[in-house]
């Protein structure tokens, strides 16, 4: 375990993020007193993967004019 202060914490931020991820544990002290203790992350990797493109598109209904043709007839008529 590493028992670092504030001030040295915050000059040495990568250095002790990279002690965290080999599985070291970081004490951080303030005047004295232990404030934080910083250790790696294990949780659940979530991976979410998006819906396809395509099938967003589908979603949606056009029965409309097109906005390019009403694009463009309102440059003509300008």
């Amino acid at each position: 375990m590493l028992i670092i202060s504030v001030k040295e914490a915050r000059e040495k931020l990568s250095f002790l993020l990279d002690q965290i991820e080999q599985g070291e544990e970081v004490v951080i002290k303030r005047r004295g007193h232990i404030i934080a203790k910083l250790s790696n992350y294990v949780g659940e990797k979530e991976v979410k993967s998006l819906p396809s493109l395509k099938g967003f598109r589908h979603q949606f209904s056009t029965t409309a004019t097109p906005l390019s043709q009403i694009v463009i007839q309102g440059r003509d008529e300008s």
